[in-house]
């Protein structure tokens, strides 16, 4: 399943900044990155000129990368302009009940959150400011990535994780992994040179 990430500037339009400081740029760079060439990342609620600012910061980027596009809609315009019921939109929210699972990519294909960009040097207040509070009166489903605090990439790629993933190296021989992983389309990522290690293991317990 190809997921979509959006990020919603929490700022109304007249406070919202003329060009976003580097330090969102440099993160926002990174999340195209992380979402991975099957992945999507929508950028809303941005003025008319941080969203042109923006554009021309992401193309130049020689990397693998997400889909993105940058927005000034909002993510409700932007949804209703698609035909995309909010119960397909998880809210990372960190007042959620719940927290966010491997079985909820069957749920879920757009993660959403919220963001504000023009009040520090680093996206983690301290203390932690309430960032998804507008978004949490919209009904979305939520859920929450735990109890530490993290910038907005990093909680984007935390939501590619999968529990005990089953790395299979052809019909006849796979291994399910006892650890967390982020994952790339249905594949973990691993270290280089890990695949090839864990199928010399898996041969070595088949030795007699």
């Amino acid at each position: 399943m190809t997921f979509t990430y959006v990020i919603e500037h929490m700022e109304e339009d007249e406070t919202t900044p003329k060009s976003l400081p580097p330090w969102v740029e440099l993160e926002y760079a990174h999340m195209i990155m992380l979402a991975g060439i099957n992945g999507r990342v929508e950028f809303t609620h941005l003025s008319h000129n941080s969203s042109s600012l923006l554009d021309a910061r992401l193309a130049p980027i020689n990397e693998p990368l997400a889909s993105y596009q940058v927005h000034t809609q909002s993510v409700m315009e932007l949804l209703e302009q698609n035909n995309i019921p909010i119960t397909r939109v998880c809210l990372l929210d960190p007042k959620a009940q719940t927290v966010l699972a491997p079985e909820d990519g069957k749920i879920f294909d757009h993660f959403l959150f919220g963001v504000r960009s023009v009040s520090a040097e680093t996206s983690c207040d301290d203390p932690p400011r309430d960032r998804t509070s507008e978004l949490r009166q919209l009904g979305f489903p939520s859920r929450h990535l735990g109890p530490m605090q993290m910038t907005t990439d990093t909680a984007l790629g935390v939501t590619k994780r999968v529990d005990f993933p089953t790395i299979t190296f052809n019909a006849k021989e796979s291994v399910e992994m006892p650890f967390r992983y982020i994952v790339n389309g249905k594949e973990p990522i691993l270290p280089p040179g890990m695949r090839e290690l864990l199928h010399e293991d898996l041969n070595k317990s088949f030795d007699f």
